[in-house]
């Protein structure tokens, strides 16, 4: 078989560009710290490193969503304490003016404190974020939520709750409604209110109330009537006679059926009556605007304003809940949060492991390659310089 010089020469040149394709991979590599630096070095690693950027890259956004909702819940949680100031000083007011020892004028000058109260808890539900949304809003964040209205005060959010991935799989909400904490509050206890009927004429006082045995409680309407100073008896919303019993108007006692009970302090007369209802809901505004309504009463004092008063402060403890509530939930979210950031933070570690060892360069092997393909690419050249000039004519003579 017959070789040309012209195929040799090219065999050697093509042998010389191979070393330097390979001689500049390995420059290539050691140059930017990675093995692979494009799909075609290594199929399966690229795409093996491809996945694992994508779920760094979304770890690191549920980071950044978590260090957002952090502040947003953080930001709910000093609001509330707010409130939580302003409604302990509402409950200080309303005790002071319920003293006997108050007139008429002290009691407007409490009333006067009280709508100040007013304002601010409606400037504080009014809040906003960092980024000027309404922490309070429910999802439409952009309008304000909380105006004050001809009959009290009105809320123009919805129910729902901005949500923010803090993880896979995990959802995490960012604040609360402001219906929940500030407008739909039970009444009373929270499972039945006592009221006094207008007609009342002694002096006797509904107190504390208590669910004894909520299995027993069918959640109906009653009424309470004194027969006279010292007996009482029950009827249902149908006027059936549930129970009875004695009292003794010098100590005060409780009356209890259907599980449950309430104290009474004071000398009722015959017709007397307290009605006994399921709890419904009453805003925070509405309870405070009812005892305004008490304390600027002309020639007050009586039973009438103390048995509207203590439903009324039953009313307001039952807003300190709904805050207390509100407050324990925000805590339990960022606990969360906390949480999963630790577990993101393992995982960002994983993620960056794996995709080193996947992409990332060995440099002692990639040395030893590098000086193994240069002496490649010497031994080529020489081997070229040698064979260049060769030709059949040079053995002529």
């Amino acid at each position: 078989m017959r070789v040309s010089t012209n195929w040799m020469q090219q065999q050697s040149v093509n042998t010389m560009m191979d070393r330097q394709g390979d001689l500049s991979g390995i420059q290539t590599q050691m140059g930017t710290g990675k093995r692979i630096n494009q799909p075609s070095d290594d199929p399966v690693g690229a795409a093996r490193a491809v996945e694992l950027t994508h779920l760094g890259a979304d770890t690191a956004q549920y980071q950044r969503n978590i260090t957002s909702a952090n502040a947003r819940l953080g930001l709910e949680d000093q609001t509330l304490s707010s409130v939580s100031k302003v409604l302990d000083r509402i409950r200080t007011l309303t005790l002071q003016g319920m003293n006997a020892t108050q007139t008429d004028e002290s009691r407007g000058d409490i009333a006067a404190e009280l709508v100040q109260l007013r304002g601010q808890l409606l400037g504080i539900a009014n809040s906003k974020d960092s980024q000027g949304d309404y922490l309070f809003a429910g999802n439409r964040t952009g309008a304000e939520p909380f105006a004050s209205q001809a009959g009290g005060v009105s809320y123009a959010g919805d129910e729902g709750q901005r949500m923010v991935a803090a993880g896979p799989g995990l959802q995490v909400a960012t604040g609360d409604p402001g219906s929940t904490i500030f407008m739909n509050v039970p009444t009373g206890n929270g499972t039945f209110a006592v009221g006094a009927t207008a007609a009342n004429a002694g002096s006797a006082v509904a107190g504390a109330t208590s669910v004894v045995d909520a299995s027993a409680w069918d959640g109906g309407s009653y009424q309470v009537s004194f027969t006279g100073p010292d007996a009482y008896e029950v009827r249902d919303g149908g006027g059936a006679l549930v129970g009875s019993g004695t009292y003794d108007p010098q100590k005060g006692g409780s009356v209890a059926f259907r599980g449950v009970q309430m104290a009474f302090d004071g000398t009722p007369v015959a017709g007397d009556s307290f009605s006994v209802a399921p709890s419904s809901t009453q805003s925070v505004f509405a309870t405070l605007d009812a005892i305004v309504a008490e304390f600027t009463r002309t020639n007050g004092g009586g039973p009438d304003m103390q048995n509207a008063l203590n439903g009324e402060l039953a009313n307001l403890d039952q807003s300190v809940g709904s805050v207390i509530q509100a407050r324990a939930g925000v805590g339990a979210r960022m606990n969360a949060l906390s949480q999963q950031a630790a577990l993101n933070d393992d995982l960002k570690l994983q993620y960056k492991t794996a995709l080193s060892d996947v992409q990332d360069l060995d440099y002692y092997d990639a040395v030893s390659k590098l000086s193994l393909q240069s002496s490649s690419l010497q031994a080529a050249q020489l081997a070229f310089g040698k064979l260049q000039n060769l030709s059949l004519f040079n053995y002529l003579k």
